[in-house]
Parts: structure tokens; sequence; C-alpha cells
């Protein structure tokens, strides 16, 4: 299992994709290819009360693709990985797993993203 990973909370993630942007800029990534994409989950009817209703929901969820390597090259220089530098919601945040895995639980709408190693 991989030591350190990202906590992505998507609560607040507005989709602007800066994270999309600066990880493609950092690695030179050809067109077509990304270390993170910013997936919609919406928009969808949100009904609570059961009885119809008007709200809608709509999450912007990053996820970091197989070709994430949490931006090995900044970190061993003790840098943020650039998504997370980047991130103007500040919605992101990179740290060993065990220490995310415990703000994962406080929270939800929340997710928690380690490379396979």
């Amino acid at each position: 299992m991989a030591e350190y990973g990202l906590l992505i909370d998507y609560e607040y993630c507005t989709g602007c994709e800066t994270c999309v942007v600066a990880c493609k800029e950092e690695h030179g990534f050809p067109v077509g290819k990304w270390g993170i994409r910013v997936l919609d989950d919406g928009p969808w009817l949100k009904d609570d009360s059961g009885e119809g209703g008007n709200c809608f929901n709509w999450n912007k969820i990053p996820v970091p693709t197989d070709l994430c390597d949490l931006c090995t090259d900044r970190v061993a220089a003790g840098k943020d990985p650039t998504c997370v530098h980047h991130c103007q919601a500040f919605c992101m945040e990179f740290g060993p797993i065990e220490e995310l895995a415990k703000k994962l639980v406080a929270k939800p709408k929340q997710v928690l993203w380690a490379p396979c190693e």
C-alpha cells in the first residue's frame, strides 16, 4: 500500500479544473492524457422529503488517474503535488494515508486516493 495519498473534499470543489491544467503543465501530458480529471456527478434531482421537489445536486469530483505519481519530484523538493498547490477551493490535501484516513472518517463527501504501487 502506498504511504502517501490525496484527500479530496469534493463538497467544496467548484469544478474549475485548475488541478487538471496544473497537472498537465507540470508533467507535459499530451492531448487526451491526464493525471487528474474532474468528473461530473449530476445534475440530479435531490428529493430528501419524498414529496417531490425542485432542488438539484451537482457534484464535481477530482479523480486522479493511473498517470498520477503524486508529483514525486515536487514532493522530494519539499513541495505539495501541483494539484494541491493550485487548488483554488483548497479542497485537496496531501499527506500520509493514515493521517488522511482519520480525517476522512470525520466528514462525508470526501475521497481518499493513493497511487498503485
